[in-house]
């Protein structure tokens, strides 16, 4: 599959959506390629694969608000368990 990758120049002033701000990049040729082919893989433009990388960069990810959940511990298990009662707890010298 063939990509126009260097096209020629136009008035992209009448193209701009509004609200948006126009930028350069100086990207190695190799680079380039590779990300015309990636955007053509996922069916979405260069500009979109752009948009979203960035984004991902800059935004982080939302976590879900919610409840803890305690049920399996916070650390996962590395050994075999271990059954303990609180008078040897006491006896280890803890209060």
């Amino acid at each position: 599959m063939a990509f126009d990758l260097f096209k020629s120049l136009c008035d992209y002033r009448t193209k701009m959506k509004p609200g948006t701000i126009r930028t350069s990049v100086d990207l190695p040729r190799p680079l380039h390629r590779k990300l015309h082919e990636e955007a053509a893989r996922k069916g979405c433009s260069a500009r979109q694969l752009i948009l979203t990388a960035i984004e991902q960069a800059i935004v982080p990810p939302r976590r879900k608000r919610g409840r803890l959940n305690l049920e399996h511990g916070l650390v996962p298990r590395t050994g075999k368990p271990i059954s303990i009662t609180n008078e040897e707890i006491y006896e280890l010298g803890f209060p």
